[in-house]
């Protein structure tokens, strides 16, 4: 007789989806700048602003200031229901 192998159960690792990212990114107290936005979403830095102002429409409110001549997003509140 063989022995059966049992199958193997695949340990899936949940990757946040690339808008939960982006607002991971806007969340952290020193914020994000345009570069790591696009760079961790894989997007193009026009498309990066397009979302930006997405989130915007749909109520976040974006804080961003000029540090050393970078630019730096900021999350202040959720949208309003």
């Amino acid at each position: 007789m063989t022995k059966t192998k049992k199958p193997e159960v695949s340990k899936t690792i949940t990757v946040p989806s690339k808008p939960q990212q982006i607002l991971d990114l806007l969340t952290r107290d020193c914020g994000a700048t345009l570069v790591e936005l696009a760079t961790r979403a894989n997007w193009l830095p026009h498309s990066t602003r397009a979302y930006l102002t997405g989130l915007r429409k749909k109520g976040h409110v974006i804080d961003s200031d000029k540090v050393d001549g970078v630019r730096r997003y900021r999350l202040s509140s959720s949208p309003e229901a």
